[in-house]
């Protein structure tokens, strides 16, 4: 059979968020609750845009969850949503007749958002499966001893070739379309790749992964922060800006307006230490420089106060499910003095950073009287930013 992978197919990842998730506990569902600072839902979603393979996402939702929708992907482009039924059949039949009805497609992931920490190699094997079978799903061997129970310990239950399926569950898009159609089991199937048996279908399997461990009990929450921060790596960035020392403009240093008889020239309020912040923390994520994101040749930025760019950086960091771990700052010149101002401009950037004081350090050193700064003709500062951001699996 001819690989599956080229770029004119269609391939959708079917996303199931429509459960209530009450056995979770919480306010809200629980594939609108966080992990590492991000929902599940957009952990699930996350992995999949993240694919090359995946040409598009469509999430089957409950009814009046708009806006849990929303506050779950922050900043992030919402998918498609149809609305599910009663079950979870009722809800994935509504989601493959949907994407039946505009266009079809080739493959079809079908995924639940309870199990948030999807592994890129658990979708390129299924893809790969997918060349020699109609239907493929992860699965992990049991390796607990299993037994019946009845208020007491019964009989133990032979665990020789069993094993524990996972989603993304992966078919070819018609096959299991038409196995949905067709489904007279009697009872609610509780996943598709019995759907798909039922309709005569081999299913392939592939290795699943622990990482997708479905999110069902309150405890499971902690295991998979765990589990998703030992993979985290600590990322550095360095930043480092100049601005002109000019009569008749403020001085900003640290989002502290600063006494002195002259200001800083720029673009913007031209705070020379937030700029060299933000581009640390920018480097850190390898997301470009300030200039990339905030043009000076963009009319808006003119004048604008600076904390608006850390601010920025610090929603980046948020939105890949990172935490700022520390900050440092140099402020370089002659004058004024930054000592009777560290604490205040301190507590500043931690406002700004939603971070606690302890993790921000400012610090200011002169050139010796040497160089622009010496010579009191601008002021330099620099930065470093450590980051933790969790890390690919």
């Amino acid at each position: 059979m001819a690989p599956l992978m080229t770029q004119d197919k269609r391939n959708v990842a079917l996303i199931m968020a429509a459960g209530r998730g009450e056995r979770a506990g919480g306010t809200v569902p629980k594939q609108f609750r966080q992990i590492a600072r991000k929902s599940l839902l957009a952990h699930a979603i996350d992995a999949f845009s993240g694919h090359d393979a995946i040409s598009e996402i469509l999430l089957v939702t409950g009814e009046g969850q708009a806006d849990n929708i929303r506050a779950a992907l922050d900043a992030r482009p919402i998918p498609y949503c149809v609305t599910g039924g009663a079950t979870r059949q009722q809800s994935v039949r509504a989601g493959l007749e949907h994407i039946a009805g505009s266009g079809g497609a080739d493959l079809v992931f079908i995924h639940d958002a309870a199990r948030p920490l999807l592994p890129r190699g658990v979708i390129d094997r299924l893809i790969k499966a997918l060349e020699r079978a109609p239907a493929a799903v992860p699965i992990l061997p049991v390796v607990d001893t299993l037994a019946r129970e009845d208020g007491s310990l019964g009989e133990v239950v032979d665990r020789f070739r069993l094993v524990r399926v996972q989603t993304p569950q992966a078919f070819h898009f018609d096959a299991i379309l038409a196995a949905h159609r067709n489904w007279t089991g009697g009872i609610e199937a509780t996943d598709d790749a019995q759907i798909a048996r039922a309709a005569g279908h081999d299913v392939a399997l592939v290795e699943g992964d622990a990482m997708l461990e479905k999110l069902t009990h309150a405890a499971d929450f902690a295991i998979a922060e765990e589990r998703l921060m030992s993979k985290a790596s600590v990322r550095t960035g360095m930043g480092y800006d100049v601005h002109r020392l000019v009569s008749g403009e403020e001085l900003w240093l640290c989002g502290v307006r600063v006494p002195h008889d002259k200001g800083l020239s720029g673009h913007s309020d031209a705070d020379v230490a937030l700029h060299a912040l933000t581009d640390a923390i920018f480097g850190a994520l390898a997301e470009g420089d300030i200039g990339s994101h905030f043009p000076p040749s963009d009319p808006k930025w003119r004048g604008a106060p600076s904390f608006l760019f850390l601010a920025h950086a610090r929603d980046r960091v948020v939105a890949r499910g990172g935490r700022i771990e520390h900050v440092d700052v140099t402020i370089i010149c002659e004058a004024p003095k930054v000592g009777p101002h560290r604490e205040v401009m301190r507590n500043r950037v931690a406002e700004i950073l939603s971070v606690e004081p302890s993790r921000v350090s400012i610090k200011a050193t002169t050139t010796e009287r040497l160089g622009f700064a010496g010579r009191g003709e601008g002021i330099a500062a620099q930065a470093i930013a450590t980051l933790s951001l969790p890390g690919v699996f």
